[in-house]
């Protein structure tokens, strides 16, 4: 059984869900996939999960790191999951590329090469967004793109956590705007 709440946060609202085994969706309201998995069966409902999950999102929007990680459920392929774990190891403030995840799996899978744009799919379906931080994966070139919650909220998240936004930049167009 799945479980859902809200939070306010200060660049809008937030929908979580959750199940027994941890956060299962954490989305802005108005997300590109929004709740896409969650299961229409669900009960909106406080369970202690939630209030580990709440005091963590008070903490990082208060422009701290949270020295805690929430108990997280994510559902996904394979490849989705072993990109997921990568984003889970990036470090606050910081950013990587879509070319440096797909090395990194690539390498994972013993391959000579791993597409970027499979990783930014799977980036992109992320359901546990600012936890799992694909806000921090930008373009080869240093582009904001790809963040289903929209590149105003991605400049936020990264300006937030003080990130090195010098040589980043919001395309002019592009596919995954």
């Amino acid at each position: 059984m799945q479980y859902t709440t809200t939070y306010q946060s200060p660049l809008g609202g937030i929908l979580l869900a959750g199940d027994e085994a941890g956060l299962t969706g954490l989305w802005f309201d108005g997300e590109k996939y929004y709740a896409d998995h969650l299961d229409p069966e669900h009960e909106e409902k406080e369970i202690p999960l939630f209030q580990s999950v709440k005091k963590w999102l008070d903490i990082y929007f208060s422009g701290e790191e949270p020295d805690f990680m929430p108990t997280v459920h994510m559902i996904g392929s394979d490849f989705q999951l072993a990109v997921w774990e990568i984003l889970r190891k990036i470090p606050y403030g910081h950013t990587v590329t879509y070319g440096q995840i797909a090395k990194m799996i690539a390498k994972q899978k013993g391959l000579s090469r791993m597409s970027a744009q499979a990783v930014g799919g799977a980036v992109g379906h992320n359901e546990i967004s600012v936890i799992v931080p694909c806000h921090r994966v930008v373009g080869t070139n240093g582009s904001l793109t790809g963040y289903a919650g929209g590149i105003d909220k991605k400049i936020k998240l990264l300006e937030l956590e003080k990130a090195n936004m010098q040589n980043l930049f919001i395309p002019k167009k592009g596919t995954a705007l």
